[in-house]
């Protein structure tokens, strides 16, 4: 047994709302050395800087709501993800032109919505490149968020989620103040914080158009009381910078995620920053996100990579030197179907079809990882009740 597959005390597993529904347990997210109460805890549980989370490990992240089934980023993504039993639900924020923050995966929302559809915004379609990525299509920062309401969300991979079209039209773009105020209603029937997991996307190129994010995401959370070291909420961004700023901001716990191991964030490619994920991910690496960081969001890959015919191949240190710098994981991201698995895990050729995605859980769940986000909650949860179980 590997160190990741001990079972942590005060785990616990129930059944309920027809998904497995794991029992409380901190969580620890920190930013220094790893501080354990017992020897089995201090392999399973990094961290002790006053970050003490109730959040069950491993912890089910609803991946844009729940976008294997409705939508992604809208109420009813969010809702399912929250009635499924996730232990954390996720937006994605980028600005409108006049400033609102709104939950998009990306700024480019043609494939999101029904903006095509749309004669009076014709005209707006445009070419434009974010991130270094030319990309033709409508973009939120050139729509004020009443014409954002306009429109409708509809599902973007219809080739893959077939099912999911059936929801086309049935919800607007969500604010993230709108997502606030639905969690703080869901809080309160239910009798328990709804956690949030917040990314900013594209942060250098919006603070670049004058609409930087982190500014209005902080005084956001300071007027809905989520802005403390407490608050059942985690930030999240793909630049290091974006995180270092928010942590000048609030106190909220921070998670700076992690792409292929060849690429270079954003802001560091603006400011000539010559590292890469590969870097960051060593040892020194990873001692300097826990300088200003409690975790790490890396790609599934970074944990256990594939050979060139997609197979899972040995893990690499990854889980094991996060932790010792008190740094929680969670990777990103699991689905369900056939095409987003490992090829040990495709069942049968129809590349929509499902594949043993509780197989590729008990996999990634034995590195150590401390969460995972996922487009099937229920699935991943029932999976995480199996690892606990055992």
């Amino acid at each position: 047994m590997t160190e990741s597959a001990q079972a942590g005390p005060g785990r616990r597993t129930m059944l309920g709302a027809g998904a497995a529904v794991l029992g409380t347990a901190a969580l620890g997210l920190a930013g220094g050395p790893a501080a354990a109460d017992t020897a089995a805890s201090a392999s399973r549980r990094p961290g002790g800087h006053g970050f003490r989370l109730d959040l069950p490990v491993p912890t089910v992240i609803g991946h844009r709501g729940t976008s294997g089934y409705r939508p992604e980023h809208t109420l009813g993504s969010y809702q399912l993800a929250l009635d499924m039993g996730a232990h954390i639900v996720e937006q994605d924020l980028v600005p409108t032109r006049d400033g609102h923050l709104v939950c998009r995966h990306e700024n480019d929302i043609t494939a999101t919505t029904d903006v095509a559809d749309h004669p009076e915004f014709a005209s707006r379609r445009t070419t434009k490149k974010v991130d270094g990525v030319s990309l033709t299509g409508w973009f939120t920062e050139d729509f004020t968020l009443a014409e954002l309401k306009t429109l409708r969300a509809k599902e973007r991979i219809p080739g893959t989620r077939q099912k999911n079209t059936l929801y086309d039209g049935r919800w607007e773009i969500p604010t993230f103040e709108e997502v606030l105020r639905w969690a703080d209603r869901e809080g309160r029937r239910r009798g328990k914080p709804v956690w949030l997991y917040v990314e900013t996307k594209h942060p250098t190129y919006f603070r670049g158009l004058g609409l930087g994010l982190e500014e209005p995401l902080a005084k956001l959370l300071r007027r809905y009381n989520r802005h403390r070291e407490q608050s059942p909420l985690i930030l999240q961004s793909f630049e290091p910078g974006s995180i270092q700023r928010l942590a000048r901001l609030v106190e909220t716990p921070r998670v700076v995620l992690l792409s292929a191991a060849g690429d270079r964030p954003w802001d560091f490619v603006t400011s000539g920053d010559p590292r890469t994920v590969a870097d960051l991910v060593k040892p020194a690496g990873l001692k300097w996100m826990a300088s200003f960081a409690q975790g790490i969001g890396p790609t599934l890959d970074l944990v256990i990579p594939k050979d060139a015919s997609g197979r899972l191949t040995a893990p690499t240190t990854l889980v094991r030197d996060a932790h010792a710098q008190g740094l929680v994981l969670h990777p990103y991201t699991m689905r369900n179907e056939n095409t987003f698995l490992p090829a040990d895990f495709r069942r049968g050729t129809d590349p929509n079809a499902y594949g043993d995605a509780f197989g590729a859980f008990q996999a990634y769940f034995a590195t150590g990882i401390d969460g995972v986000f996922s487009d099937n909650p229920d699935t991943a949860l029932l999976a995480a009740a199996d690892f606990t179980a055992k």
